[in-house]
Parts: structure tokens; sequence; C-alpha cells
């Protein structure tokens, strides 16, 4: 039997981002409100998911340790590539869900932290990158993340709760860029595929729609809508 090879081996981790977004985190919470889904041994990418409990917070926080420890990617043809190389993602969430201590991707909501650690890894695995305005299906063919959502999909947001001094985390002439990500429905991801990411802003403007998780959002593409693509009206 072949023996198994990290994909990754050969590229240069930088392991200390993780003990920086740890220190980041510390400047903005206090640590005895934090716990961390630790990732499963794997043989890939290690992802940490913290969970913050903010308490003067309408919501609490998911946010990734791990993304950033690879080098992203990032197109030649985008504006100073090398601010853009770094990131972690996070979600904001209502403060009545709950998760059991251990992530196993099968247990209630977990879809929530299976969204967040295939966004993250993706960009590696695919040798690309992502940044806000990007769009990452579930699975190829849209189906949801679980059995308890529709969601099949992400996109990535610039957060509007938070300023760049938590979204940003600069040292040593690095920069770790912390963005949001709001799950798609199926035909909202059809749509931004189709029509891209300023239409499907739009819409989520018109809507007045939150940073903070919705599991039970409206969709952004109405019915009427779609009968009059079908249609040609």
């Amino acid at each position: 039997m072949a023996e198994y090879k990290n994909p990754f081996s050969d590229r240069k981790h930088y392991y200390e981002h993780a003990e920086w977004i740890a220190e980041h985190l510390d400047q903005f919470f206090d640590e005895n409100l934090t716990t961390v889904f630790h990732e499963i041994p794997t043989f890939d990418i290690h992802l940490d998911v913290y969970f913050i409990k903010p308490k003067n917070a309408p919501f609490n926080i998911l946010l990734t340790s791990g993304m950033s420890t690879l080098k992203m990617n990032v197109s030649e043809q985008v504006e100073n590539p090398e601010e853009l190389e770094f990131a972690e993602l996070m979600i904001l969430i209502p403060k009545d869900i709950e998760f059991d201590q251990i992530y196993t991707g099968e247990n209630k909501n977990d879809w929530i932290i299976t969204m967040l650690k295939r966004t993250a890894k993706f960009p590696h695995f695919y040798d690309t990158w992502i940044g806000i305005g990007h769009t990452i299906q579930a699975e190829e063919d849209l189906t949801p993340y679980g059995t308890d959502t529709d969601y099949v999909g992400a996109l990535i947001l610039p957060s509007v709760t938070f300023g760049n001094d938590f979204t940003e985390i600069k040292k040593n002439g690095r920069k770790i860029n912390i963005y949001n990500v709001l799950p798609l429905y199926k035909n909202e991801m059809e749509f931004k595929i189709e029509n891209g990411y300023n239409k499907l802003l739009d819409l989520l403007i018109k809507s007045n729609g939150k940073e903070m998780l919705d599991l039970n959002r409206e969709n952004l593409i109405s019915k009427k809508s779609i009968w009059n693509k079908i249609l040609g009206k």
C-alpha cells in the first residue's frame, strides 16, 4: 500500500500565524469566553475554529485559525496581491445556536463549522485564492452543507460589524485578512455565477441583509423574478 503524502508537505508553512491570531483575539475578547473546536488529526491542513461568546454583543463568533498557515496563490492581475495572500474566515451567529463539545460534522448546527472549514481549505487544495466577492460551493452539484440546512454555498464579504483594527492582523510585514462568510441558497449561488458579485450585493443591500447568520433567511431571489427569467420578461 502506497504511503499517504501530505499534499502540502513541500509548501512553506507559517505556523506562527496561529499564535498571532490567538494574541489578536486576546486584545478583543476575554479568553474565558472563548473555546476551540480543534481539528481532528489530519494529513493536510490543521484548521481549528474558535467559538467566541462576547458578553456585550448580540451574537457569537466562529473564526478559523489555520487557513493562513499557507499562502494563497493570488492572481497577479489583482492590485497589491501580497495584501491578499493570507486570510481567515468568520461568521457571526445568534446567541441561541449551540454545538456539541466535539465537532464531528454530524451534530446539529455542525454544518456551519463545516462551511467554514471547507471554504478555508478550498484555495489551498485548488492552488487558487479567495477574497471579497468570491463564492464557494459546498458540493459541485450544489447540494447543501448538511441535512439541517438548505444553504449550498458561501459568499465572502467584508465585515460591517468590525473595523480594520479587528479584520486585519498586521505583523512582520505580513497581513492576515479576516473575511465574513454569508451562506447562500442554490438559486442565489446560480444568480451570482450568472450575474456577478455586484448584482447579488445589490439584492442583499435592497433586502437590508444582516451580517449575522439567519437560519431562516428570506431568499434574495423571489419566485416572481425566477418566473420572469424563465418567461424572458
